[in-house]
């Protein structure tokens, strides 16, 4: 798996990364999301639930407790976070790879059980940098991913923070 892009975002960086990510979803995508709590991970998500036709009134939060939430907009687009789960099994046990044979996913703390993930899936790997930047790698192979990382490259806009 190598590395097809990397990005330094500050907060709207990610977001706009993000939404482009989420216009271009497709049923049977899988973005595998990983990095440290605080990383921006959820705020991601988030942006690509809203960019793959959610209405913004939907309240689309980190899924940490309830493990998957289901949002319709274009397309179905389930949002999971593996963070509380313990082993591999449970991801069995809750159906969560099956789903997504009828939309596509995002999933959080992926790298809990990378193993579990698809091969073809897009990796985002989100690190911090500072209190107001972070740097945004994508890993994967295929033409599924690369044509994610087209999409989600055309939200990106890289350089300084903005002021706000």
């Amino acid at each position: 798996m190598s590395t097809l892009r990397c990005w330094s975002l500050d907060e709207d960086g990610v977001r706009g990364l993000g939404a482009a990510l989420g216009s271009a979803l497709a049923v049977g995508d899988v973005v595998a999301l990983s990095g440290p709590l605080g990383a921006g991970k959820s705020a991601l998500a988030r942006a690509a639930v809203y960019g793959a036709g959610v209405s913004e009134r939907v309240r689309v939060a980190s899924p940490t407790f309830t493990v998957v939430q289901e949002y319709l907009g274009r397309l179905p687009v389930h949002h999971a976070d593996l963070y509380r789960l313990g082993c591999p099994e449970e991801l069995d046990e809750i159906g969560l790879l099956d789903r997504g044979a009828d939309a596509a996913m995002l999933i959080e703390w992926a790298d809990r059980f990378p193993e579990r993930i698809p091969d073809d899936a897009l990796w985002l790997e989100l690190e911090i940098v500072d209190e107001a930047r972070r740097q945004v790698r994508a890993r994967g192979q295929g033409a599924r991913v690369e044509r994610l990382v087209r999409a989600a490259s055309r939200g990106v806009i890289e350089g300084p923070p903005r002021p706000r």
